[in-house]
């Protein structure tokens, strides 16, 4: 399929009430409204998440993104007793980090603040054209004791369990945010589906600020994502592998784990014939409206921002009219939205 030239980004914008921005998470988390999308025919059906196991049959392969959200969030104080934010994006070496420093306005390059417990001083070595910074420190940072778990700017809340922005099953922490599309998922819920012949594997996709990072270019195809490690294993690829020859569906769980498994396809097509390989790599992919899905054959997501790269992922993948519409179905059913919100299963 080809692809325009230009794509407006405006076209993917839409109004959302902000009392349908969720602000704490659902519990028990399965108790979360699960919209389901028919993606051929367009239907939609109103259940909840613990639903799930109807919309599968045995041998489909469900994969998850197993990264787990790292303490990035740290508090410091300047000189004249400012407060200063700071999230920690990722290590260049031991004692610097890319950060996306508040108040920015005031952070030039050379100030000096101290942050953490044991007031460390930490200082911005430069200012980046995209307007992160990278800092360093005086010494090395004890990260999981002196950081606390981000969550996104849209809500508003102090989160009381740390743990309900972390899925069930989450590994090393080295990303600055939630799968979110994952934090539905109960351990009853996955082992129900595994009694019922579903297979579950695990990837890791490590989300920086990327992932989130807001479109500015007008035209969506001039947007470009920043890089992201990740993992596919041998025993996933190989799961993975044997569905696709079988003709067994393979569902991703978050958009996340679409862009690991497209790109891994994307980079090593010319070798195995649109069949993914296990190991580590990093992926800058940007899937978009014209993207020929290769691996997927279904998604569950969350409802996402307007304007955002993952909006514009699930457009890509159901269609356009199919996105709004049930966007707006969504939104006149008090759907809830965004990280701690309700969910989508597109098959």
């Amino acid at each position: 399929m080809g692809i325009n030239k230009f794509l407006s980004l405006n076209e993917y914008d839409y109004n959302l009430p902000k009392q349908l921005i969720a602000q704490s998470p659902m519990e028990p988390r399965d108790h979360s409204k699960l919209l389901v999308l028919d993606i051929d025919n367009g239907l939609l059906e109103d259940r909840h998440f613990y639903d799930l196991p109807h919309y599968l049959t045995k041998g489909d392969v469900l994969v998850f993104n197993d990264t787990r959200v790292m303490p990035a969030r740290l508090f410091g104080k300047t000189d004249n007793g400012s407060t200063v934010e700071l999230l920690l994006l990722k290590q260049i070496h031991k004692d610097t980090w890319r950060a996306l420093v508040k108040p920015g306005h005031k952070m030039r390059k050379g100030t000096q603040f101290i942050v953490g417990s044991n007031e460390l001083t930490c200082k911005v070595d430069s200012v980046e054209d995209d307007g992160t910074r990278l800092v360093v420190l005086s010494e090395e940072l004890n990260l999981m004791d002196e950081g606390v778990v981000p969550v996104p700017p849209y809500i508003n809340q102090e989160l009381n369990d740390p743990e309900r922005y972390q899925t069930v099953y989450s590994s090393v922490p080295k990303s600055v945010a939630a799968p979110t599309a994952g934090l539905h998922f109960t351990q009853q819920l996955m082992e129900d589906l595994r009694k019922a012949g579903v297979e579950i594997i695990f990837v890791t996709l490590d989300i920086g600020w990327g992932t989130f990072r807001q479109i500015s270019a007008d035209n969506v195809y001039d947007h470009q994502m920043e890089a992201e490690e990740f993992l596919l294993p041998e025993s996933a690829a190989k799961t993975i592998n044997q569905a696709k020859r079988e003709g067994r569906r393979v569902i991703s769980v978050g958009t996340t784990s679409v862009r690991l498994l497209e790109s891994n396809v994307e980079k090593r097509r010319l070798e195995s014939n649109h069949i993914v390989r296990h190991g580590f790599g990093d992926t800058n992919l940007f899937i978009s409206p014209g993207h020929e899905f290769k691996i997927i054959d279904g998604l569950v997501s969350n409802f996402h921002l307007p304007k955002s790269t993952l909006l514009l992922l699930v457009s890509g993948f159901i269609g356009k009219e199919n996105l709004f519409r049930a966007y707006d179905h969504a939104v006149k059913n008090d759907y809830r939205f965004y990280s701690f919100g309700d969910a989508m299963l597109m098959v």
